[in-house]
């Protein structure tokens, strides 16, 4: 998946260790960018926060292996073997087919303008994953040089990675501006 070699296995490993996760299933599946990476859980309490779980595999696993999307399922099904049955699975929703979110910020205008160019896309939504819209390594790492370049401010590529949205990234963004002019003052 984009230029990387993916085992499903050590994903569905990283995410079954997971708290909150009682049992899970990752496929590669055709998303907005090309395939994409899916996950399906089942959760050990009432329910899961994809979000969390998704920025937690973050943290344990490159960004070029952590799901776009996480879909959460009362049980997965089986097939009359005892495996999960894939095909029986539901289609994933990506954040960018969920729906249209607009800039509420400043700092989130700039970064989706820099994103619809990096990306060459038409518009991005502050809620679309940066992978789910094709994003990769090496655009990232264009994206983090325009941010230094023009907001002089040094996003680690890690927190990127972990941000995924416009609207977390404006967060770091101006998180770090603001250490940043602490440090200054």
């Amino acid at each position: 998946i984009r230029g990387f070699r993916i085992e499903l296995g050590e994903i569905e490993a990283a995410l079954a260790a997971h708290p909150a996760v009682r049992e899970a299933t990752v496929l590669d599946v055709p998303g907005p960018g090309g395939k994409a990476l899916a996950a399906y859980a089942v959760a050990t309490g009432p329910a899961l926060d994809p979000e969390r779980i998704l920025t937690d595999l973050g943290r344990t696993l490159p960004g070029y292996m952590v799901p776009a999307v996480l879909v959460e399922l009362p049980e997965l099904p089986l097939t009359h073997t005892g495996k999960v049955d894939r095909r029986a699975l539901p289609e994933p929703v990506f954040a960018a087919a969920a729906g249209y979110q607009p800039p509420e910020t400043d700092m989130e205008d700039f970064l989706a303008e820099l994103w619809q160019e990096v990306l060459e896309r038409d518009e991005v939504g502050v809620t679309d994953s940066f992978f789910d819209l094709g994003g990769h390594s090496l655009l990232a790492a264009r994206i983090l040089a325009r941010l230094r370049d023009e907001l002089e401010v040094d996003v680690p590529l890690p927190a990127f990675f972990e941000s995924r949205t416009i609207r977390r990234l404006a967060v770091v963004v101006e998180d770090l501006l603001l250490a940043t002019a602490g440090d200054t003052a």
